[in-house]
């Protein structure tokens, strides 16, 4: 600790002591006017010391410290002529010693201080709070742990302990009152750092006025705003199938019409916490990024982008829903009213099935047969059992606000799930995953919206019911590899006109290098099937014996915390899983904006 450092600590908190040896000393003087002690003189010190009391400092969080102060906001600090630039600099670096300091215990020597020598000027001040008023506090263990430097807030501690000591002496009226020798050495401090004084205390009044300020203008004190927005440049290239189901043709031309576009997604989060460990989220969402799947473009599901969420007229509300902690913080509850769904309820292993910072696809994010479905109002609770186990269920509805026949929260269309995940180290993961779902007519979407059309609605817009097991996996090798995949096979049942079967199957293998070439970026290559229909007891309506690979590959360039870039691109062999379609390629430039 520099001398100056140190002659600052001792005066800045010796100010407390002399602000209150000027408000006692009335009672000083009653109670001891006929003593030495306090003579004329002594008096007249005090009388000079007694304006100290002024620059008393508040107790200011310790945050408030940190806010910047806008220059340009209406406060400013008024310096004194006296404080020069080097005056400034001692004491910003004053302000951040002592950030981990320690309570600690009564020291009854000086020499028990091992970075204060005798040496140094104001030794004996020091010796004379420490022996005679019992100031200086040690560690708890009854150590000082002398090879570290003495802060300002440990000796904060020794000065507030003096305060109290002097106040007792005035109070109780004894012979061991306040000296004029060490009235005198406190007014040579004062003196010294009468600049710093000065300074300090139109610190203070800035973080005051800006404590305020915050106070005055905070958004909520219970709720935090994120935000995130999305560029989405793509377009496709190859002909557009032109045979979806069995028996076509279904377009009468196959060229690729599709151009490039620009579009976007923007989402605000609410996220409101009333307990610190529970969460209500409310999500503000505009987007406009075409799905690529119309007739007039691609005219197949398997071109469905990740970011799949249509155009919308302006914000709209898009996610609510409250989670909130149960058995000792071993299991988590949530309750949805809105867009609450299969994936936010249930765990994807793979490291790229984000549709922000992972795949550009939507089939390639997770097995769409059991990570899709009705949804969006419900419950559901996840359990970990300990660092291996763990278990999610659910019940979800679709519509369940609208209470006429056929809807309403138990009586239409809902997917009821379970998922049992079992992690034997930190580097492997597998997970069960089943659900059943009904599809209310002409809301039919068995193969999670991927897929070729038929696997998707194999009795076309018939109320249907499913049953949907699926299998994944991860597991990585090394730092920057990770290697996974899943299987899913769904039974689909006709509830309306018929009481037709089907089976579709899907398959992906994923590979993932995080942090490849620096911190935050990623790799990712995703090579899969996407849902097929093996089975159909309409043997017309089953599919040939031509299978659809979906081949895609993306690079995340983390530019910052808050910007990253993802050039990518996802090809699709025999389209709709029939080998009369060209193979049709898709490349994308998505941009991420968080904030």
């Amino acid at each position: 600790m520099s001398k100056r450092v140190y002659k600052a600590l001792v005066l800045t908190q010796s100010v407390l002591i002399v602000g209150s040896v000027g408000t006692y000393s009335a009672i000083a003087v009653e109670l001891k006017s006929d003593q030495e002690m306090l003579s004329d003189a002594s008096k007249d010190t005090i009388k000079k010391l007694d304006f100290a009391i002024n620059y008393q400092l508040p107790d200011l969080d310790q945050s408030f410290a940190q806010v910047p102060v806008n220059p340009h906001n209406g406060f400013g600090v008024v310096q004194p002529d006296s404080v020069d630039r080097d005056s400034q600099t001692q004491l910003n670096q004053y302000f951040q010693e002592g950030r981990n300091s320690r309570k600690k215990q009564q020291v009854t020597s000086v020499s028990q201080l091992s970075d204060v020598q005798p040496t140094d000027w104001a030794f004996q001040a020091l010796q004379s709070l420490v022996e005679r008023y019992g100031c200086i506090a040690g560690y708890p263990d009854g150590t000082y742990k002398g090879n570290r430097a003495l802060t300002r807030y440990e000796f904060a501690a020794g000065i507030n302990a003096c305060l109290e000591r002097i106040n007792e002496l005035i109070s109780a009226s004894t012979t061991d009152l306040v000296t004029r020798e060490d009235l005198a050495k406190l007014q040579r401090l004062m003196e010294e750092f009468a600049a710093e004084l000065a300074t300090i205390r139109g610190r203070v009044t800035v973080l005051e006025a800006r404590a305020a300020e915050l106070e005055a203008n905070q958004f909520s004190t219970t709720t935090k705003l994120a935000g995130e927005v999305i560029f989405w440049i793509s377009d496709t290239f190859g002909d557009r199938a032109q045979y979806t189901i069995a028996g076509g043709p279904n377009v009468e031309d196959s060229d690729d019409p599709t151009q490039a576009f620009f579009g976007y997604r923007v989402r605000l989060d609410f996220e409101t916490s009333f307990t610190g460990e529970d969460l209500l989220l409310t999500r503000l969402q505009a987007s406009d990024v075409n799905d690529l799947t119309s007739p007039g473009l691609t005219n197949t599901l398997m071109t469905i982008p990740s970011v799949d969420d249509g155009v919308s007229e302006g914000f709209e509300l898009d996610d609510l829903f409250y989670v909130f902690p149960v058995l000792g913080g071993k299991g988590e509850v949530y309750f949805g009213a809105k867009s609450l769904d299969l994936d936010d309820v249930q765990d994807p292993l793979s490291p790229i099935s984000e549709e922000t910072t992972g795949v550009i696809s939507a089939f390639a994010r997770y097995n769409p047969t059991t990570f899709r479905g009705p949804q969006g109002t419900g419950a559901a609770l996840k359990y970990a059992f300990n660092d291996q186990f763990k278990l999610n269920i659910s019940y979800l509805a679709n519509d369940a606000a609208n209470p006429s026949e056929g809807f309403g929260l138990f009586n239409g269309a809902f997917s009821a799930s379970a998922q049992f995940i079992y992690q034997p180290s930190d580097n492997l993961a597998f997970a069960v995953d089943y659900n059943r779902r009904y599809f209310n007519p002409d809301e039919v979407f068995v193969g999670g919206g991927t897929g070729s059309f038929i696997a998707n609605k194999p009795f076309g817009d018939s109320a249907t019911t499913s049953d949907n097991l699926g299998f994944q996996f991860n597991w990585r090798l090394f730092k920057n590899f990770e290697f996974g995949g899943w299987f899913g096979s769904t039974w689909a049942d006709q509830k309306q006109g018929g009481d037709d079967r089907a089976t579709v199957i899907n398959w992906a293998t994923t590979l993932a290098f995080p942090d490849l070439l620096k911190e935050g970026d990623m790799l990712g290559v995703v090579v899969g099937m996407p849902p097929k229909m093996i089975y159909h007891s309409i043997d017309d309506l089953e599919e040939d014996d031509d299978t659809s690979i979906h081949i895609e590959t993306f690079y995340r360039f983390q530019i910052n915390e808050y910007i990253g870039i993802t050039p990518g691109f996802y090809l699709i062999t025999d389209p709709e899983h029939d080998s009369r379609n060209d193979t049709i390629f898709v490349g994308v430039l998505r941009t991420l904006f968080q904030f």
